[in-house]
């Protein structure tokens, strides 16, 4: 009977774990999950997604598992991953689907960021957008792909710092113990003349302070003329707009007379243009007139008895009778 019995329970025990590991396997397949809502997400990396992986929602707990994941029919770049979740979560029209983990050790599982609260529940079976997962080999390539320019770089740099050695050296140069002494006096004579010469400038600003006050005066003169002038071309605007018959003929009146002042200097322009000879003839003679003027002038005032005689006297010599 024991043997029996051993048996038995063996059997027994093996029934119970076989029924144990098909109820595991259909729950994580998601057999029993028949109201769940499912969607997919297309990814260029599933990030070793397969049936029965974890899906979370904005990090939480698991919500439910990934049912299917397989190469997109109509894009065979590209993974389809189909999964369920249980019908209280919110998942919107945009929610995004990332691969993700817990930790950098941690497996991936499916992970849903919520979308906005103004947005539509998304409805079963729809495709929701997803972010691009990168992998571990994916970084990789990146930072090979950044090698070429890391050495370009370092090139670079040590060409600057072989240019900034080369400053730094002509910057000591420059500072040497000569031209720090003469930095030194020039400096030392520079508060010199700004202590010698700080009576002048602030006698200058105050000044400069003087004039800057009697601006404001000016200036409001300025806007004071500014404004009658204004005011002024108003007025002109005013009378200029004014359909008035007396205005209209002063102006004609004035044009004309401008007309003819204008014939009158052409006229005289070409009278002094024909005559231009004949006049320096003329100023010539007056010229000689003038001096035979002065001339005679002159005689007047010194031998005015050249009026009454036709000639001068004779000479008289001392003790000779005077002529009768």
């Amino acid at each position: 009977m024991e043997p029996k019995r051993e048996q038995a329970l063996v059997g027994l025990f093996v029934l119970v774990a076989a029924a144990l590991l098909i109820a595991t396997v259909f729950l994580l397949s998601g057999t029993f999950s028949k109201g769940d809502f499912h969607y997919r997400a297309f990814f260029k990396n599933a990030g070793g997604l397969g049936p029965g992986s974890e899906v979370r929602y904005a990090g939480g707990p698991p919500i439910g598992r990934v049912q299917s994941v397989r190469a997109a029919p109509q894009d065979p770049t590209l993974m389809e991953i189909d999964f369920g979740v249980h019908p209280g979560v919110p998942v919107k029209t945009d929610s995004k689907v990332t691969i993700t983990s817990t930790s950098p050790l941690g497996d991936n599982f499916l992970g849903i960021i919520p979308g906005t609260a103004a947005a539509r529940r998304a409805a079963r079976d729809s495709t929701l957008s997803s972010i691009e997962y990168t992998s571990l080999a994916d970084v990789t390539a990146m930072l090979a792909g950044l090698g070429p320019s890391a050495n370009e770089l370092l090139s670079n740099l040590n060409g600057r710092a072989a240019a900034l050695q080369v400053t730094i050296d002509r910057v000591n140069d420059l500072l040497n113990d000569p031209n720090r002494r003469h930095i030194s006096a020039t400096l030392a004579d520079l508060n010199g003349m700004l202590a010698e010469d700080r009576p002048v400038v602030h006698s200058a600003l105050e000044h400069l302070n003087g004039s800057t006050e009697k601006l404001g005066p000016l200036m409001d003169s300025f806007k004071k003329t500014s404004a009658q002038a204004n005011e002024a071309i108003s007025h002109i605007d005013a009378t200029i707009a004014e359909d008035r018959p007396d205005l209209r003929q002063a102006i004609a009146d004035l044009r004309a007379s401008l007309t003819s002042a204008s014939a009158v200097m052409d006229q005289l322009n070409r009278t002094s243009n024909i005559n231009a000879e004949n006049l320096d003839e003329i100023i010539e003679n007056l010229r000689h007139v003038t001096e035979n003027l002065s001339s005679f002038t002159e005689t007047i005032k010194t031998r005015p008895y050249t009026l009454i005689r036709a000639a001068q006297p004779k000479p008289h010599q001392p003790g000779q009778a005077p002529p009768q």
